[in-house]
């Protein structure tokens, strides 16, 4: 087969599985999933380049393009709501911090 569309391919699979970890809550498989995609799309950089590609190769890579796009959406849907309760949280923590550090200065 194609390496550069088997790669393609094999990114979708993690971006599909990260999806499904975000949809689940699932935050440390999701790290580790984004870990091992970004590994990948390391070793991409360095195969994806030289000759065109033919028209099928080319329409599928697109195809390929677009679920993972879609993935990634999808993963942002789910970790933003989460990452802005996290920074919520730690904004209070901070704010609590201060307000001890404040009123234990002045006693």
């Amino acid at each position: 087969m194609n390496p550069v569309i088997d790669n393609y391919e094999f990114l979708s699979s993690i971006t599909a599985q990260m999806r499904v970890a975000a949809i689940h809550g699932q935050w440390d498989q999701l790290v580790e999933l984004e870990k091992k995609c970004s590994q990948h799309v390391e070793v991409m950089k360095t195969q994806d380049i030289g000759i065109p590609p033919d028209e099928s190769t080319r329409l599928r890579k697109v195809q390929l393009i677009r679920q993972i796009l879609a993935n990634d959406a999808e993963i942002r849907n789910q970790t933003e709501p989460w990452v802005a309760q996290l920074q919520h949280i730690m904004h209070s923590t901070e704010q609590e911090r201060r307000l001890q550090q404040t009123y234990s200065n002045e006693y």
